[in-house]
């Protein structure tokens, strides 16, 4: 008796490992997709962001951003651009801005990395993202290593001449300072839904009686701003690299330009 019981217990020990949830599977794939993105000036690191893979040709890889990440305003001297991959092992690699949105309408930029071809993320489609939806932010807050969060598609802003057309997006996942620039994720199918803005922040304060009172801003929750499908899609495409990145035309904002390279190096 003490013999099968003995072996039994052997046995559920051999078992494989019970597979990851649809989210931990998302989550594992999102971690190789995504970057962190690092503004170098005077030597040092001036600025730090997060960004997605959504295109590679031969050994040069393309990573979204944000463009008030690269932008030059703010910074002590000329800068250059490196971004740090994590997964499946950590370094750094060389990369320079290739095409550049417009604040506020457009705060989205691209970056070329030259020398792998890392694993890039599917762009979803209009169709594919609704308020309700599941999904997992990647981004690196304060410049450290990437972390996770979660949430919901909260808020859906479409166009009023094209219903089809999403103009902005929310999350209520909670994210920080430094993970401007950084995917936001379906679950379950793993799909690049948007790429995070900004966020709204409140302050909160304490003291009132000493000359010791302090304060700092914390980020509201559902206030996370994101740009959605729509917004990606018009702008991977006319930035020239679409059919790199699995798309076939379309999805082109009102207003527009017409969908060829703006490419502008630095």
């Amino acid at each position: 008796m003490i013999f099968r019981t003995v072996a039994a217990a052997l046995a559920l020990l051999a078992l494989p490992a019970v597979a990851k949830s649809d989210k931990g599977k998302v989550v594992q794939k999102a971690l190789r997709q995504s970057v962190r993105v690092e503004v170098i000036a005077r030597g040092k690191v001036e600025r730090a962001a997060s960004g997605v893979v959504v295109a590679v040709e031969g050994d040069t890889s393309y990573v979204l951003t944000n463009q008030h990440v690269v932008q030059r305003e703010g910074l002590s001297a000329s800068a250059s651009f490196q971004v740090v991959v994590e997964r499946p092992r950590l370094h750094r690699l060389p990369a320079r801005v290739v095409a550049e949105g417009k604040v506020p309408d457009e705060d989205l930029a691209l970056l070329a990395v030259e020398g792998e071809a890392l694993m890039p993320a599917q762009i979803a489609s209009e169709e594919q993202v609704d308020v309700g939806d599941d999904v997992v932010v990647v981004g690196a807050p304060y410049g450290r290593a990437l972390s996770v969060s979660s949430g919901i598609v909260s808020q859906l802003e479409m166009d009023d001449q094209e219903p089809r057309i999403q103009r902005a997006m929310k999350t209520d996942a909670p994210i920080g300072y430094g993970a401007s620039g950084g995917g936001v994720f379906d679950v379950p199918s793993g799909r690049l839904v948007g790429i995070v803005e900004g966020y709204r922040t409140a302050k909160v304060a304490f003291g009132g009686i000493s000359k010791d009172d302090f304060s700092f801003d914390v980020p509201m929750p559902g206030e996370t701003f994101v740009a959605p499908p729509s917004k990606i899609r018009s702008f991977v495409l006319r930035s020239g690299i679409g059919r790199l990145a699995g798309l076939k035309g379309g999805s082109m904002l009102p207003g527009s330009a017409a969908a060829a390279p703006m490419a502008r190096e630095r």
